[in-house]
């Protein structure tokens, strides 16, 4: 019998709850689910409130922490299979990709690991190009072929 595959998911602070429900999706297609530390936290808690967690914007001397879930995140896509990149709408953002993604799926990409990406791709957005390198997924789960 094979080994489950592991997909870590990957996004926006502003996300995590989505984050979590794809997770519980990704479990029902048979994967095992990564998400963010954050997340998990968020969802035990069942508030979704990101600046409650960033105590780094009114205390920079907790600068450490967000270093040290970054380092964690990073050490879970080298565990993984591969990644799913959330990019949901932000604000006057759309199909929002943030710095800790791109950080990701540079290390994924590095390591010849599978990157999905959740939505369609708008020509307009500074990834369009990487994105060519990827799968779209255009919030088809089901088209993860692993």
């Amino acid at each position: 019998m094979s080994r489950k595959k592991t997909i870590v998911i990957c996004s926006s602070g502003a996300f995590y709850k989505h984050a979590n429900q794809i997770a519980q999706e990704l479990e029902k297609l048979g994967y095992n689910a990564v998400v963010p530390a954050t997340a998990r936290e968020m969802k035990q808690r069942d508030d979704y409130d990101i600046m409650k967690v960033k105590s780094w914007y009114k205390n920079p001397k907790d600068r450490h922490i967000k270093a040290g879930k970054m380092r964690g995140h990073f050490d879970e896509v080298d565990k993984g299979d591969a990644i799913l990149l959330i990019n949901d709408d932000k604000p006057g953002q759309p199909k929002y990709l943030g710095p800790n993604g791109f950080m990701e799926w540079g290390l994924a990409a590095h390591q010849n690991k599978p990157v999905y990406i959740l939505n369609a791709v708008p020509r307009s957005a500074n990834y369009w190009e990487e994105s060519l390198t990827a799968t779209v997924l255009d919030g088809d789960l089901g088209r993860i072929e692993m």
